[in-house]
């Protein structure tokens, strides 16, 4: 089927509320049309269907694996400091089951997936050309390039080009291998270089590179060549670096603050991450505080002053969140964790992962092999030893629970057609 077939397929069938989400994620608030919308399908198919649950074994992981997420803060908010916007947080959090649902009920065919998985590269290939012609121009459909990075069709300030391209980058690169065999999918991750190194987020440099290698696993087919396309992929990843360091000031302003961490000072490495080194010092002490429950789900920054050193840096200029109020959140998904959800958060969210990788194991190769870029996805989104957004915010958590809630339909969908 032809990317551009499977595209139109997507945006004519039931897949279009759950497409939505990522269309409209540049643009704040909107992409909750697409949430409003599964919920209200997922009301009409209970409606229809009341055992539909007993059906589907997406389904029902899905609702398990959000057990442990939102399960995690519910438990944070018995003890939290700033209990309202913890409980608040919560109930607001209820709503990615219906849109998860909606996920494990509307890709039922691996037609569907293949058309949706088509569908988000082609809203990839939108954000990938407004980038570069940021990039060059220095204006895109999102205004003007803030000063160190490319922010594309975000904004200026809204700096989420980077983090959300390198997550979603599988679809974009699974579409180029499926329609233009390896030749497409070499093509593609080239041009999705451009805009994520420029982009200026080094965790979403990490990110994209674990994309590349999960690719050039799957490609190899043994130790050997991996080790062959990891050793010329590095040379392409050096020599696009080179490039942009000469010719992007944007991109060389950040190396230039990157490599202060050679001179091998804490302070040093800590201006190098833009002060993660404070953050993380002082959410081991958060955590020292509340080492149960934690400090209740998104009241981070209200606990952070309580625990922060004489004159932190953040507490004093503001920078983050505001005057007195410190880092806004842990920046780091396992010290959120235990930061807001204490010890009993993060039992829970370890008891999802391997229930997660039980399934994953159970299934078989060839539903591993049609899961793959959501796979992917989620496992570098997770992948713990990088910096992170915030996963029980608004705009973050809900790009994480599309991903969860597609990575449970892809794991189960039936193979074949089913004529739509």
């Amino acid at each position: 089927m032809p990317v551009l077939s499977a595209l139109k397929a997507a945006l004519r069938s039931p897949l279009l509320p759950f497409w939505l989400v990522i269309a409209l994620l540049p643009f704040g608030r909107s992409a909750e049309l697409g949430t409003f919308l599964c919920l209200l399908g997922v009301i009409l198919l209970f409606a229809r269907q009341p055992r539909a649950l007993s059906d589907h074994a997406g389904a029902r992981l899905l609702l398990w694996l959000l057990g442990g997420y939102v399960g995690a803060a519910l438990l944070s908010c018995f003890g939290a400091i700033a209990p309202g916007k913890s409980w608040s947080t919560v109930a607001a959090l209820l709503r990615y089951v219906p849109l998860g649902l909606y996920a494990c009920f509307a890709i039922r065919r691996e037609t569907k997936l293949h058309a949706l998985y088509a569908a988000v590269a082609a809203v990839l290939a939108l954000w990938v050309v407004d980038a570069w012609v940021q990039a060059l121009t220095g204006w895109s459909l999102g205004g003007h390039a803030e000063a160190e990075r490319v922010s594309g069709i975000f904004g200026a300030d809204n700096l989420k080009l980077g983090p959300t391209l390198a997550v979603l980058a599988p679809f974009a690169l699974w579409t180029a291998r499926w329609r233009w065999g390896r030749r497409g999918l070499l093509a593609a991750g080239l041009i999705l270089l451009g805009p994520v190194l420029l982009s200026g987020s080094r965790a979403s440099w990490l990110t994209y590179a674990l994309v590349v290698a999960a690719f050039a696993w799957r490609e190899a087919a043994s130790p050997r060549r991996f080790l062959l396309i990891c050793g010329a992929g590095t040379l392409v990843a050096l020599a696009a670096g080179t490039l942009a360091w000469h010719t992007s000031e944007r991109f060389h302003a950040r190396m230039e603050k990157t490599l202060v961490a050679l001179q091998g000072s804490d302070r040093a490495l800590d201006t190098a991450l833009s002060g993660r080194l404070d953050i993380w010092r002082t959410s081991l002490r958060m955590f020292e505080a509340h080492p149960v429950d934690g400090v209740g789900v998104r009241g981070y920054r209200y606990a952070y002053p309580q625990v922060a050193p004489p004159n932190d840096h953040f507490v004093v200029t503001g920078e983050a969140c505001g005057v007195g109020e410190g880092a806004c959140h842990a920046h780091q998904l396992v010290l959120e964790v235990l930061t807001e959800t204490g010890t009993l958060g993060l039992l829970l969210w370890l008891a999802a992962a391997v229930l997660a990788l039980r399934h994953w194991r159970a299934v078989g190769p060839s539903a591993r092999a049609r899961a793959f870029p959501a796979t992917v996805a989620l496992g570098v989104m997770t992948f713990p030893l990088n910096t992170h957004l915030a996963f029980y915010s608004a705009w973050w958590g809900l790009l994480f629970a599309w991903v969860l809630g597609l990575w449970c339909a892809a794991l189960y969908v039936v193979e074949g057609t089913d004529g739509a």
